[in-house]
């Protein structure tokens, strides 16, 4: 614990690459035009089985940028820990080819995600969906030193900038590629089903309100510091993951999950 303490404590004083979420879903313009207007999907959905109860993950990413099978596994696993989906949860790859770009702007996501993604929630089927796009450029927002590792910007919809993580992993004295990528999108993920305070209710209070919707607990995956990378990257060689504390699990649990 003191050993992923300092780890966290590290994060927070090096200079550091990050994984930006937004902070509130519904502030968000919904990039899906062809979801019906009058389907409006929240945390609960993808946690409950009430609305849904089956989940279909299209994970979209630009040839040679593909995320690893065992992420890919870890991901579904995540998931099947935390939602009640009886019908299943199956996560589809789909390649799609480079936009060319140098760097990706988020309206340049959210209009790739518009020509590409081919699966959309059905509520008359019980059928869930979301939508990962892993890019082959880095975010345009990008400032200085420290550079974004993915995005959660909808209510179904999430980026990862596989570039980056590639420069930042894999390589000797740097974590897996796997272990970099399970972090970003089990994170990602979790702004998605809400956490923290970001559609799923607190059922006590454990925001850190200074670094947006994120735990205030150093251990959690929800944690702002589990985003981050940087020269120190070396510390997750060991192939620490950070799971879920117990007030995030709380919180899915009165939302409808498990």
């Amino acid at each position: 614990m003191k050993q992923l303490f300092k780890f966290f404590l590290l994060l927070a004083i090096g200079i550091a690459l990050f994984s930006r979420c937004e902070q509130d879903h519904s502030s968000l313009p919904d990039p899906d035009d062809q979801i019906p207007k009058e389907v409006v999907i929240k945390p609960n959905d993808f946690l409950s089985g009430e609305n849904y109860d089956r989940l279909i993950v299209e994970i979209a990413s630009v040839q040679g940028f593909e995320p690893t099978g065992e992420a890919l596994n870890n991901l579904k696993a995540f998931l099947e820990s935390r939602l009640n989906k009886n019908g299943g949860i199956e996560l589809v790859p789909a390649s799609i080819p480079s936009p060319g770009k140098v760097a990706y702007s988020l309206d340049d996501i959210k209009k790739i995600e518009q020509e590409y993604r081919t699966l959309f929630p059905d509520p008359e089927e019980k059928k869930l969906t979301a939508w990962f796009f892993f890019a082959d450029a880095d975010y345009a927002e990008n400032e200085g030193d420290s550079k974004v590792l993915g995005i959660a910007y909808g209510p179904t919809s999430m980026v990862i900038f596989e570039k980056t993580i590639g420069e930042f992993s894999g390589e000797r004295g740097q974590p897996s590629t796997t272990v970099l990528e399970t972090t970003v999108t089990e994170h990602e993920f979790g702004h998605i089903l809400g956490l923290v305070n970001n559609g799923t209710n607190m059922v006590v209070n454990h925001q850190d309100v200074t670094n947006g919707k994120h735990c205030n607990n150093q251990d959690c995956l929800m944690y702002w510091a589990a985003e981050h990378s940087g020269p120190f990257i070396n510390l997750l060689t060991g192939g620490i993951i950070p799971s879920l504390d117990q007030n995030c699990l709380n919180d899915l649990k009165n939302n409808g999950g498990k």
